[in-house]
Protein backbone atom coordinates (compact mmCIF):
# COMPACT_ATOMS: atom_id res chain seq x y z
CA UNK A 1 0.00 0.00 0.00
CA UNK A 2 3.14 2.35 -0.40
CA UNK A 3 6.24 2.34 -2.52
CA UNK A 4 8.03 0.56 -0.38
CA UNK A 5 8.17 -3.29 -1.74
CA UNK A 6 7.65 -4.86 1.56
CA UNK A 7 4.77 -2.59 2.80
CA UNK A 8 3.08 -3.43 -1.18
CA UNK A 9 3.43 -6.96 -0.29
CA UNK A 10 0.23 -6.93 1.42
CA UNK A 11 2.12 -6.01 5.08
CA UNK A 12 -1.68 -4.23 5.75
CA UNK A 13 -3.26 -7.69 5.11
CA UNK A 14 -6.04 -6.67 3.42
CA UNK A 15 -7.45 -9.70 1.69
CA UNK A 16 -8.80 -10.23 -1.56
CA UNK A 17 -11.86 -12.52 -1.15
CA UNK A 18 -10.71 -15.88 -2.69
CA UNK A 19 -11.24 -19.00 -1.40
CA UNK A 20 -8.39 -21.09 -3.93
CA UNK A 21 -5.39 -21.82 -3.66
CA UNK A 22 -2.67 -23.06 -5.82
CA UNK A 23 1.06 -23.39 -6.26
CA UNK A 24 3.21 -21.50 -8.83
CA UNK A 25 7.16 -21.50 -10.29
CA UNK A 26 8.48 -17.91 -9.99
CA UNK A 27 11.92 -16.40 -11.22
CA UNK A 28 15.23 -14.47 -9.55
CA UNK A 29 14.40 -11.27 -8.89
CA UNK A 30 16.96 -8.09 -10.49
CA UNK A 31 19.92 -6.78 -9.05
CA UNK A 32 18.42 -4.01 -6.50
CA UNK A 33 20.94 -1.47 -8.02
CA UNK A 34 19.56 -2.41 -11.38
CA UNK A 35 17.56 0.43 -13.25
CA UNK A 36 13.57 -1.25 -13.02
CA UNK A 37 12.26 -2.45 -16.08
CA UNK A 38 10.24 -1.10 -18.49
CA UNK A 39 6.43 -1.63 -19.23
CA UNK A 40 5.87 -4.22 -21.87
CA UNK A 41 2.91 -5.34 -23.74
CA UNK A 42 1.42 -7.71 -21.32
CA UNK A 43 4.05 -6.76 -18.49
CA UNK A 44 3.70 -3.71 -15.58
CA UNK A 45 6.67 -2.59 -13.99
CA UNK A 46 6.18 -1.72 -10.39
CA UNK A 47 9.35 0.02 -10.38
CA UNK A 48 8.68 2.30 -13.63
CA UNK A 49 5.30 3.48 -12.06
CA UNK A 50 6.53 3.95 -9.02
CA UNK A 51 10.02 6.01 -10.08
CA UNK A 52 7.38 7.92 -12.41
CA UNK A 53 5.48 8.64 -9.97
CA UNK A 54 7.48 10.27 -7.26
CA UNK A 55 8.42 12.43 -10.23
CA UNK A 56 5.44 13.94 -10.54
CA UNK A 57 4.36 13.64 -6.32
CA UNK A 58 4.42 12.04 -3.28
CA UNK A 59 2.38 9.88 -1.10
CA UNK A 60 0.30 5.96 -2.03
CA UNK A 61 0.85 5.02 -5.09
CA UNK A 62 -0.48 1.37 -4.88
CA UNK A 63 -3.23 -0.45 -3.29
CA UNK A 64 -1.62 -4.47 -2.95
CA UNK A 65 -4.01 -7.07 -1.58
CA UNK A 66 -2.96 -10.30 0.17
CA UNK A 67 -3.58 -12.91 -2.17
CA UNK A 68 -4.14 -17.18 -1.78
CA UNK A 69 -3.77 -17.28 -5.36
CA UNK A 70 -2.29 -14.71 -7.60
CA UNK A 71 -2.30 -16.88 -10.66
CA UNK A 72 -5.96 -17.65 -10.16
CA UNK A 73 -6.17 -13.65 -9.34
CA UNK A 74 -4.57 -12.98 -12.67
CA UNK A 75 -6.98 -14.85 -14.79
CA UNK A 76 -9.86 -12.95 -13.18
CA UNK A 77 -8.47 -9.85 -13.83
CA UNK A 78 -8.59 -10.48 -17.22
CA UNK A 79 -11.76 -12.40 -17.72
CA UNK A 80 -13.05 -8.62 -16.24
CA UNK A 81 -11.30 -6.76 -18.28
CA UNK A 82 -9.11 -5.07 -15.67
CA UNK A 83 -5.57 -5.90 -16.68
CA UNK A 84 -3.64 -8.04 -18.99
CA UNK A 85 -0.63 -8.60 -17.51
CA UNK A 86 1.54 -11.31 -17.06
CA UNK A 87 1.72 -12.84 -13.55
CA UNK A 88 4.60 -11.37 -11.60
CA UNK A 89 7.34 -13.74 -9.44
CA UNK A 90 10.62 -13.51 -7.76
CA UNK A 91 12.41 -14.75 -5.14
CA UNK A 92 14.46 -13.06 -2.52
CA UNK A 93 16.53 -13.45 1.14
CA UNK A 94 15.00 -11.90 4.33
CA UNK A 95 16.84 -12.11 7.50
CA UNK A 96 15.13 -12.55 10.64
CA UNK A 97 15.70 -10.57 13.93
CA UNK A 98 18.32 -12.91 14.44
CA UNK A 99 20.39 -12.88 11.65
CA UNK A 100 18.82 -16.18 10.07
CA UNK A 101 18.72 -15.67 6.79
CA UNK A 102 15.45 -17.48 4.69
CA UNK A 103 14.16 -17.59 1.45
CA UNK A 104 11.29 -15.14 0.41
CA UNK A 105 8.88 -15.77 -2.49
CA UNK A 106 6.09 -13.80 -4.31
CA UNK A 107 3.33 -13.81 -6.75
CA UNK A 108 1.88 -10.39 -7.60
CA UNK A 109 -0.85 -10.06 -10.24
CA UNK A 110 -1.36 -6.34 -11.22
CA UNK A 111 -4.71 -4.57 -12.32
CA UNK A 112 -5.41 -1.06 -13.56
CA UNK A 113 -8.76 1.05 -13.54
CA UNK A 114 -8.28 2.98 -16.75
CA UNK A 115 -10.19 6.00 -15.13
CA UNK A 116 -7.46 6.12 -12.67
CA UNK A 117 -3.81 6.87 -14.13
CA UNK A 118 -2.70 7.77 -10.57
CA UNK A 119 -2.66 4.34 -9.18
CA UNK A 120 -2.16 0.94 -10.02
CA UNK A 121 -3.85 -1.96 -8.14
CA UNK A 122 -2.66 -5.78 -7.14
CA UNK A 123 -2.66 -8.64 -5.09
CA UNK A 124 0.69 -10.52 -3.77
CA UNK A 125 0.54 -14.24 -2.76
CA UNK A 126 3.20 -14.83 -0.29
CA UNK A 127 4.69 -18.49 -0.42
CA UNK A 128 6.64 -19.20 2.77
CA UNK A 129 4.77 -16.54 4.88
CA UNK A 130 6.28 -17.87 8.15
CA UNK A 131 9.51 -16.33 6.96
CA UNK A 132 7.84 -13.20 5.81
CA UNK A 133 5.61 -12.37 8.93
CA UNK A 134 7.16 -11.88 12.53
CA UNK A 135 6.54 -10.54 15.47
CA UNK A 136 9.38 -9.01 16.56
CA UNK A 137 9.60 -6.89 13.20
CA UNK A 138 5.46 -6.51 13.74
CA UNK A 139 5.05 -4.75 17.14
CA UNK A 140 5.80 -0.65 16.60
CA UNK A 141 5.97 1.75 19.91
CA UNK A 142 2.81 3.91 18.62
CA UNK A 143 0.56 1.17 19.57
CA UNK A 144 -0.95 0.35 15.88
CA UNK A 145 -2.70 -3.46 15.98
CA UNK A 146 -3.76 -3.76 12.66
CA UNK A 147 -4.79 -1.61 9.36
CA UNK A 148 -8.60 -0.84 9.03
CA UNK A 149 -8.76 0.33 5.53
CA UNK A 150 -7.71 2.02 2.68
CA UNK A 151 -9.26 5.02 1.61
CA UNK A 152 -9.63 6.31 -2.20
CA UNK A 153 -10.62 9.47 -3.66
CA UNK A 154 -13.13 10.41 -6.37
CA UNK A 155 -15.82 12.40 -8.37
CA UNK A 156 -18.17 10.40 -8.49
CA UNK A 157 -17.14 6.72 -6.36
CA UNK A 158 -20.04 4.85 -7.91
CA UNK A 159 -17.75 5.59 -11.59
CA UNK A 160 -15.40 3.01 -10.38
CA UNK A 161 -18.11 0.24 -8.66
CA UNK A 162 -17.34 -2.22 -11.38
CA UNK A 163 -13.53 -2.00 -11.11
CA UNK A 164 -13.89 -2.17 -6.76
CA UNK A 165 -16.12 -5.67 -7.22
CA UNK A 166 -13.67 -6.76 -10.05
CA UNK A 167 -10.44 -6.17 -7.80
CA UNK A 168 -11.96 -7.32 -4.86
CA UNK A 169 -13.88 -10.39 -5.31
CA UNK A 170 -16.66 -8.73 -3.38
CA UNK A 171 -19.61 -8.06 -5.12
CA UNK A 172 -22.03 -6.37 -2.53
CA UNK A 173 -20.69 -3.32 -1.87
CA UNK A 174 -22.01 -1.44 0.68
CA UNK A 175 -22.64 2.02 -0.60
CA UNK A 176 -23.93 5.50 1.13
CA UNK A 177 -23.77 8.98 1.01
CA UNK A 178 -19.98 9.66 1.40
CA UNK A 179 -19.38 6.90 -0.95
CA UNK A 180 -18.71 2.69 -1.03
CA UNK A 181 -17.24 0.46 0.64
CA UNK A 182 -16.03 -2.99 0.02
CA UNK A 183 -15.91 -4.85 3.32
CA UNK A 184 -12.82 -7.42 3.02
CA UNK A 185 -12.56 -9.87 5.78
CA UNK A 186 -9.12 -8.34 6.51
CA UNK A 187 -10.11 -4.30 6.31
CA UNK A 188 -12.31 -2.22 4.41
CA UNK A 189 -11.20 -0.38 0.76
CA UNK A 190 -13.45 3.08 0.69
CA UNK A 191 -14.08 4.83 -2.32
CA UNK A 192 -15.13 8.59 -1.09
CA UNK A 193 -16.52 12.10 -2.55
CA UNK A 194 -13.89 15.08 -1.71
CA UNK A 195 -16.00 16.47 0.20
CA UNK A 196 -16.98 13.63 2.42
CA UNK A 197 -13.38 12.99 2.48
CA UNK A 198 -12.41 16.33 3.58
CA UNK A 199 -15.69 16.36 6.19
CA UNK A 200 -14.59 12.82 7.53
CA UNK A 201 -10.76 13.38 8.23
CA UNK A 202 -9.60 17.55 8.13
CA UNK A 203 -7.85 16.96 4.81
CA UNK A 204 -8.30 19.14 1.45
CA UNK A 205 -7.86 16.79 -1.82
CA UNK A 206 -8.52 17.91 -5.30
CA UNK A 207 -8.25 14.75 -8.04
CA UNK A 208 -9.07 17.42 -10.63
CA UNK A 209 -10.59 14.71 -12.82
CA UNK A 210 -8.06 11.92 -12.75
CA UNK A 211 -10.48 9.19 -11.43
CA UNK A 212 -9.22 7.65 -8.41
CA UNK A 213 -6.39 8.86 -6.42
CA UNK A 214 -5.13 6.59 -3.14
CA UNK A 215 -5.30 9.15 -0.05
CA UNK A 216 -5.17 7.53 3.11
CA UNK A 217 -4.51 4.24 5.28
CA UNK A 218 -6.56 3.77 8.87
CA UNK A 219 -5.07 2.26 11.60
CA UNK A 220 -6.69 0.80 15.01
CA UNK A 221 -4.55 1.25 18.11
CA UNK A 222 -5.64 0.09 21.44
CA UNK A 223 -5.40 4.28 23.14
CA UNK A 224 -5.22 7.58 20.94
CA UNK A 225 -3.83 9.18 24.14
CA UNK A 226 -0.31 7.39 24.27
CA UNK A 227 -0.17 7.53 20.67
CA UNK A 228 -0.96 11.13 20.39
CA UNK A 229 1.72 11.85 23.14
CA UNK A 230 4.69 9.72 21.36
CA UNK A 231 3.90 11.25 17.97
CA UNK A 232 4.34 14.65 19.74
CA UNK A 233 7.48 13.22 21.30
CA UNK A 234 9.02 12.76 17.53
CA UNK A 235 7.85 16.32 16.42
CA UNK A 236 4.84 15.07 14.85
CA UNK A 237 1.92 17.49 15.21
CA UNK A 238 -0.83 15.39 14.41
CA UNK A 239 -5.01 16.91 14.79
CA UNK A 240 -8.42 15.28 16.31
CA UNK A 241 -11.19 14.77 13.87
CA UNK A 242 -14.17 13.03 14.51
CA UNK A 243 -12.51 10.61 17.31
CA UNK A 244 -9.59 9.65 14.93
CA UNK A 245 -6.09 10.81 15.12
CA UNK A 246 -5.29 12.31 11.75
CA UNK A 247 -1.36 12.62 10.28
CA UNK A 248 -1.83 14.79 7.52
CA UNK A 249 0.10 14.54 4.48
CA UNK A 250 2.05 17.55 4.95
CA UNK A 251 4.05 15.66 7.12
CA UNK A 252 3.76 11.96 6.31
CA UNK A 253 5.21 12.24 2.46
CA UNK A 254 2.00 12.72 0.93
CA UNK A 255 -0.34 10.32 2.84
CA UNK A 256 -2.97 10.97 5.46
CA UNK A 257 -2.25 8.43 8.15
CA UNK A 258 -5.86 7.99 10.09
CA UNK A 259 -5.64 6.22 13.89
CA UNK A 260 -8.64 5.51 15.29
CA UNK A 261 -9.01 3.82 18.75
CA UNK A 262 -9.77 0.06 18.99
CA UNK A 263 -12.31 0.95 22.18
Amino acid sequence: MSTGSKAKCSRTRIQRHSSSTSTASWCPADSASAAPPPHGEHSFSFGAFNRDFLLARQGLSMLILNSTNAGEDARSFKASKISDFELFNFVREGKKPDGTIVKLAFSLAFASDVKSPRVRFGTCQHYYPENFWNPALQAHANGAMAVRGAVLVADNPTDHHIFLKAFTGISDLHSSSIGITARTENGDIEIMEEVSYRDQFGVPVEVNGEGMTLNALRFEVADIAPLEASLRQGGIAARRRVGRLIVPPDLAFGATLIFESAK
